[in-house]
């Protein structure tokens, strides 16, 4: 079906088609639903107009398998972005590295709702929008109305000035302002400070917010907040990403869930 949003189940042979399986567990959750082999072309999964909510790689007993099947995986310019899962069995959990490039793993057999859980999770981590209340930006949502922020649904307290220059950045998200045009649209025309005062409001949302900002300095000239078409895409490294001790051991489209609880800003 043109447009549709697929997650995209990649295995071994015939076992990611299994009763217990990814695909059949989501399709019964109603997901739309497209598996592939690990030496299969990901270029046969992008075939039409349809785009992935989510990649599943079931890894088995072999999470370097599912390592390289990412790295193809993120070849495909319609799977570059979109959030990775992780299948493996308990006893093979010790041997997956942090720079793996997933974003999320689950353990092996799985529950259903907990799967369905992780994938909205995902989406939800990656999902962007701005309406007359609230801006999400990657993890950050930005409540104007209450005057709160949260990141990855964790409080975050801003002073009055540092919420309204954040405020003012996501309401004009890839345009350039000069430190003057800020303080002008900030400060407020009377403002008698200089324009240091705007690097060290910047400075104080870049060690509250981190990474998760994606505010850029242009020398010279001023900052800008990246619209989302200037995101850089991520790559991941080529350090070892899993080890070699041994270890014993589609749902519904739409829907977004609430934000998390946000925290309060305190004036200076």
């Amino acid at each position: 079906m043109s447009g549709s949003r697929y997650v995209l189940v990649v295995g071994h042979g015939k076992e990611h088609e299994s009763e217990d399986g990814a695909a059949s567990h989501l399709r019964q959750l109603g997901a739309r639903v497209r598996t592939l082999d690990f030496w299969d072309d990901f270029s046969t999964a992008c075939e039409g107009e349809a785009s992935f909510r989510a990649i599943v790689i079931e890894a088995g007993d072999r999470p370097d398998f599912a390592v390289s099947a990412l790295r193809t995986a993120r070849r495909e310019s319609r799977l570059e972005e979109t959030p990775a899962i992780l299948a493996i069995p308990e006893r093979q959990v010790a041997r997956v590295e942090p720079s793996s490039g997933f974003d999320d793993f689950i353990v092996l057999p799985y529950r259903p709702a907990e799967l369905y859980a992780r994938i909205r999770q995902l989406e939800w981590q990656r999902s962007e929008f701005a309406n007359e209340e609230r801006i999400k930006i990657g993890g950050i949502v930005l409540d104007r109305a209450a005057h709160e922020v949260s990141l990855d649904g964790r409080r975050v307290v801003l002073t009055a000035k540092e919420f309204a220059l954040l405020a003012f950045f996501s309401a004009n998200r890839g345009r350039v302002f000069s430190r003057e045009t800020l303080l002008s649209r900030v400060w407020g025309v009377r403002y008698e400070g200089g324009a240091r005062t705007v690097d060290i409001h910047v400075r104080r949302l870049r060690a509250k917010l981190g990474d998760a900002l994606p505010l850029e300095t242009l020398r010279g000239t001023g900052y800008k907040l990246r619209a989302p078409a200037e995101m850089p895409s991520e790559e991941g490294g080529e350090g070892p990403l899993v080890s070699d001790g041994p270890v014993v051991s589609d749902t519904p489209n739409g829907g977004i869930p609430a934000a998390a609880p946000v925290g309060q800003t305190r004036t200076p």
